[in-house]
């Protein structure tokens, strides 16, 4: 029914070449349906493959052409007329070209965006440390020490990068403990921080978790053995 017809891969200068077996028929006994019946059959089935096909890559054939026959068994383009197809799909070697081609432009900007992310998340993240940011700072710029100042004015409120994997909640107490840890500048602060994480532990019943806590803030003297 519709033979060496191009239709558009997702890549739309890229096209399938697409074959399909088609048939149709009337479901209304004693009406004929009215004209030629056979063009709107193939209306409708030339809408349906280009419609699926526009969805799929030319590389992965095997994919677009279970997709199509799926879509193509049956379906109903106007009331009483019932039709189904069967595609064969291939693919020139112009196209398959093209495709690769393609394929492999936007792997290296895929590449060269991630990895440009991965810059940002680090510097990011270094602004967003005052300590980190000093150190920073020192090395870029060794002569402009003293404008350390409006830089760390400029950035105030930024957030340490949010790791890809963290969810909402995990999200929001890692940026809130770096935010308190950060505002902690004394021993004295810090001391009455780990006190009451580990009361707070303590309470919640993990009591392992407590311990940690403890000897991470005041490691044991080397040779001796923690309580």
């Amino acid at each position: 029914m519709l033979s060496g017809e191009r239709m558009a891969s997702h890549i739309s200068s890229v096209c399938f070449t697409v074959r399909i077996t088609g048939s149709w028929k009337w479901t209304h006994p004693g009406d004929t349906g009215g004209g030629d019946l056979a063009v709107p059959a193939r209306e409708h089935l030339r809408r349906q493959a280009a419609g699926i096909l526009c969805r799929h890559s030319v590389l992965d054939l095997a994919a677009a052409h279970d997709a199509i026959n799926s879509l193509l068994q049956r379906g109903y383009p106007m009331p009483g007329l019932e039709v189904s197809g069967t595609a064969e799909l291939s693919v020139t070697a112009a196209d398959r070209a093209l495709a690769e081609e393609h394929a492999r432009r936007q792997q290296a900007a895929d590449l060269e965006h991630g990895e440009e992310l991965h810059r940002l998340a680090q510097l990011q993240r270094v602004l967003a440390d005052p300590d980190l940011r000093r150190v920073w700072w020192m090395a870029q710029f060794p002569d402009r020490f003293n404008d350390l100042d409006n830089l760390a004015q400029a950035l105030k409120g930024l957030p340490a990068p949010q790791e890809a994997q963290d969810d909402d909640l995990r999200g929001d107490i890692r940026r809130f403990t770096d935010d308190l840890v950060t505002t902690l500048h004394s021993p004295q602060q810090r001391e009455v921080f780990v006190q009451a994480l580990v009361q707070t532990l303590t309470a919640l019943g993990h009591q392992g978790l407590a311990t940690d806590a403890v000897l991470r803030h005041r490691p044991h003297d080397l040779g001796s053995t923690p309580a």
